[in-house]
């Protein structure tokens, strides 16, 4: 089958996710909830239903579902992010070395068959939806989503997936080219993908070209992230962005 057809948004738009929402990580989620709330940016929220980072689980932590849905209710939007962002060996070699440069080995469904990506899928909806947070999106953790995951998307209730490159609309069948700005905390390079970051944004402003930045807990532990993730934001706002959360920009793109 060939892949749908990829195209530009039809507006200049931004859209801000934050990852690796979970309990353990509520603290910094609502530190990058405060900086949006303030800039009138609505994120989406790519939440982790299983134990990570040695807290609780979503289900065993009712506080973090009471916050996100807080925050839903303020225009914000819960997606689904793996079930529990762990890596899964298997699958061909060449894609567990992908999954090492890119995801630094936590692509849970880098290289799952669709039997199993479809059950750690149905969990992890079933996790959400009892918390009160039924979801219609899903972005893999490291955006890299197998075959067979991509398969099993079908029929779960999903209106659309994300890659790095490009939103991809389940419904409508094509894909949104919309490059994702994102941080790399302790790696090698950290300063310069900062500062690449900001330029990257500046000149996707100047030009008008739709773009995402991706925001992660780590982010918030080191120097001069959070600044060049802000003023990212803030260029494409001050060139006349539109921020959206997945859901809006796939519901307006049709």
């Amino acid at each position: 089958m060939a892949p749908p057809p990829a195209t530009a948004p039809p507006e200049f738009t931004l859209v801000v996710s934050v990852h690796d929402v979970a309990p353990a990580t509520l603290p910094e989620t609502a530190a990058w909830l405060g900086d949006l709330d303030a800039l009138g940016v609505p994120a989406t929220l790519l939440v982790i239903p299983s134990a990570f980072a040695g807290g609780p689980s979503l289900a065993d932590d009712p506080g973090t579902a009471a916050a996100i849905r807080r925050a839903r209710d303020r225009g914000h939007e819960a997606s689904l992010h793996g079930f529990t962002h762990v890596g899964v060996p298997g699958g061909p070699p060449w894609r567990q070395r992908v999954n090492q440069i890119m995801a630094r080995g936590a692509g849970e469904f880098c290289a799952l068959g669709e039997d199993e990506a479809r059950r750690r899928l149905e969990a992890g909806l079933a996790v959400l939806t009892a918390a009160g947070l039924p979801v219609t999106g899903f972005t893999p953790p490291g955006w890299l989503a197998s075959p067979g995951t991509r398969a099993a998307l079908d029929g779960l209730g999903f209106t659309y997936w994300t890659s790095q490159a490009a939103v991809h609309d389940l419904g409508g069948g094509r894909a949104l080219r919309m490059p994702a700005l994102s941080h790399r905390p302790g790696g090698r390079g950290e300063r310069t993908g900062a500062r690449l970051m900001v330029q990257a944004s500046r000149l996707f402003a100047r030009t008008r070209r739709p773009f995402r930045i991706a925001l992660h807990p780590a982010d918030l532990g080191r120097p001069g992230l959070r600044e060049a993730a802000l003023a990212s934001i803030g260029h494409a706002l001050s060139a006349g962005a539109r921020p959206v959360t997945y859901e809006a920009l796939v519901t307006s793109a049709r």
